[in-house]
């Protein structure tokens, strides 16, 4: 019997699970209720449990029959603060809330790939940690399991990281696809107060008036893009949340807006934010204006191994088939703190289409109406597995 046949036997399980899961999102680092179905799904498994000390982690340790190195899979497990649309007959029972991200299958396909992997745990050359992760979505729960030594759980470093995370859109359903090297942005906030002096709309001259000149910044930074950073290692700035004022004829105190700021390499990453800043305070320096602006580092660009990028690629086709597999042309501008790990740990990231329609005119992740199909969780869990059993051999020969 192989993986993925194995993993074809208790795909209805995973089913119900990712269901289940699915009806009870929770959002952050604290998550309870998913942290306890989790941890029921597990039971019965030869595994080594530990969980979080300061949020709902669970690191699972599986013991090889045989000495060897360590492989790291990781599964997110955090929903969104949305409310469904998706019209799923297990839909969301939590109003704020849902796993429009798909987290809910990458939870569940980690258990699988746990359950064939303890069903072979005798013929593995060295160990398996199963990193069952909260706080993806803003929270940085990946920064806070390697705090906690999700690394070393096993009692040695790991050698080797794998992940991969679902598509509603995108790519048709059961296409895996990647890239070497950068996969995903680095990420940032930029956060502005321009404080000046309200007054009455019909005599600006009187006050201080902050909006133009919060205006002029959004507009200042989209320049600042294309005059200070080389387009072929681009930055993309949006603003996202703009407020000021109450009424048309009353100039405010302040202006207030937030920014997201992507970029591609660590040298960039490092650059945005300072550069950000600077061009805000010289904008509310020529108004007369004074400002509050900081800009707050998410995470770092999710950069694939290239060694273990060919690994990756190589495994889909042979258990899949050469079709299976797209090499992505470029990254995309979405962030991911399973760059974290990547960061410590030769490994790669990959996505796996779970689109049930059209992925031309299918909603996306993070859409209230994005829909997974849940038949791909054999080939997620059976892959997952896959992995570990191919770079435990090869770390032991």
């Amino acid at each position: 019997m192989t993986l993925r046949s194995d993993a074809a036997a208790i795909l209805d399980e995973l089913v119900a699970l990712r269901r289940d899961l699915h009806r009870i999102p929770e959002i952050g680092l604290h998550l309870p209720r998913t942290q306890q179905r989790v941890l029921a799904a597990l039971d019965g498994l030869d595994l080594e449990l530990g969980l979080g000390r300061n949020l709902s982690s669970i690191t699972a340790v599986l013991r090889g029959g045989k000495p060897g190195g360590t492989v790291l899979l990781r599964g997110d497990m955090d929903a969104l603060p949305v409310t469904e649309a998706s019209g799923e007959d297990f839909t969301s029972t939590l109003d704020g809330a849902m796993h429009a991200c798909g987290h809910d299958l990458h939870t569940a396909g980690l258990v699988g790939a746990a359950r064939l992997l303890a069903a072979r745990r005798d013929e593995l050359s060295g160990d398996v940690v199963f990193m069952f992760q909260p706080g993806e979505e803003g929270c940085d729960g990946a920064g806070h399991m390697i705090d906690e030594g999700v690394l070393t759980a096993s009692g040695r470093p790991v050698d080797a990281a794998y992940g991969l995370h679902v598509s509603a859109a995108s790519y048709a359903k059961g296409q895996f696809a990647s890239r070497p090297g950068t996969l995903m942005a680095a990420s940032g906030t930029l956060a502005v107060r321009v404080r000046g002096d309200g007054g009455h709309g019909s005599s600006p001259h009187d006050a201080r008036d902050p909006i133009p000149a919060a205006c002029e910044m959004v507009t200042a930074l989209q320049t600042m893009v294309t005059r200070t950073f080389d387009v072929f290692d681009p930055v993309v700035i949006t603003v996202g949340s703009f407020h000021a004022g109450t009424r048309a004829n009353i100039i405010p105190d302040d202006a207030v807006f937030d920014a997201t700021l992507r970029s591609f390499s660590p040298e960039v990453a490092a650059r945005v934010g300072e550069r950000a800043e600077q061009v805000c305070r010289g904008v509310a320096q020529a108004h007369g204006l004074d400002i509050d602006v900081t800009y707050e580092p998410e995470y770092p660009p999710t950069v694939n191994d290239a060694e273990a990028y060919d690994f990756v690629a190589d495994t889909v086709r042979d258990v899949f088939g050469e079709e299976r597999f797209t090499e992505m042309a470029v990254p995309i501008t979405g962030s991911e703190d399973f760059s974290r790990v990547l960061d410590r740990v030769p490994g790669a990231y990959l996505f796996l289409g779970a689109c049930p329609g059209d992925p031309a005119t299918a909603p996306d992740n993070h859409s209230p109406r994005a829909r997974f199909d849940d038949q791909v969780l054999g080939d997620g869990a059976a892959l997952l597995a896959e992995l570990a059993v191919r770079r435990l051999g090869l770390l032991a020969g």
